[in-house]
């Protein structure tokens, strides 16, 4: 399965099958539990990040290539242009000659190529918000701060040799997230999240690996990001430059007219 289309630069990363979330419970009303030890690591994440201008930035234009794979083996390599405006809006160009454009805004979706412009299928919009969602600008901007999320420090481990701060995060959706960040800066290395497959109704494994965090405009920005389902690798993301806050047409995340 080569998932080139869904990939997304950005905060993060994109979904890598067809499975949803489970819909919100009613937690709305539900208070915040967070960890002293917990609050006081992501507090040291977001300064990492940038403080104020990782919590405040409006977009990101990025540029690089990305790696689809199928079965453990690559499957294929192509330049990228990106945009992406959190929470919800991206538009996504790759390949040479005849490139296709994806663009997402909330729940909408669309792909244009040379033969003109469809409607995204609905199992790649759901992957496109899944990804989204546990992009890591969302989970340290938006689901942290939600209603009823528990939030726990979970110790250390080591991820790629690297000593790692743990972090255990279950949102509002009591999907279980675990954040892992390098004990030397508190930069992020790893997201995992666990979602149920709806049709086999078994839990899959998600994990996004960051890599070669350079500063642009203020924020620390992971360069290099790889994606695995259940312990494969099925994407990968080596941004060569990125920037911020950039200015964006009208209706840059609406399709052409």
């Amino acid at each position: 399965m080569v998932l080139i289309s869904t990939l997304a630069p950005a905060g993060v990363v994109e979904p890598f099958g067809a499975q949803q979330a489970a819909p919100p419970q009613s937690s709305n009303s539900l208070p915040s539990r967070i960890s002293p030890k917990a609050q006081e690591l992501l507090n040291q994440a977001i300064q990492a990040l940038g403080g104020t201008a990782f919590l405040n930035f409006k977009n990101i234009s990025s540029a690089g290539r990305v790696f689809g794979f199928s079965n453990g083996q690559m499957a294929g390599v192509y330049p990228f242009k990106s945009i992406y405006a959190p929470p919800d809006k991206r538009r996504f160009t790759y390949g040479k000659g005849k490139p296709v454009t994806l663009i997402n805004n909330g729940d909408d979706g669309w792909e244009l190529d040379q033969y003109g412009l469809v409607h995204q299928l609905p199992e790649k919009i759901r992957q496109w918000k899944i990804a989204n969602r546990y992009s890591l600008d969302n989970l340290l901007r938006r689901i942290i701060k939600e209603s009823g999320v528990l939030i726990l420090d979970h110790g250390v481990d080591f991820i790629s040799n690297q000593p790692a701060y743990v972090i255990d995060i279950f949102d509002a959706r009591n999907v279980q997230i675990r954040l892992y960040l390098r004990k030397s800066d508190y930069l992020p290395l790893r997201v995992t999240y666990s979602i149920q497959n709806s049709a086999t109704q078994d839990r899959d494994e998600y994990s996004d690996d960051y890599s070669d965090y350079q500063s642009f405009d203020g924020v620390m920005t992971p360069m290099n990001i790889n994606r695995q389902l259940n312990g494969e690798r099925i994407g990968a993301v080596y941004r060569n430059k990125a920037s911020y806050n950039v200015n964006v047409p009208a209706n840059y995340f609406q399709p052409p007219r």
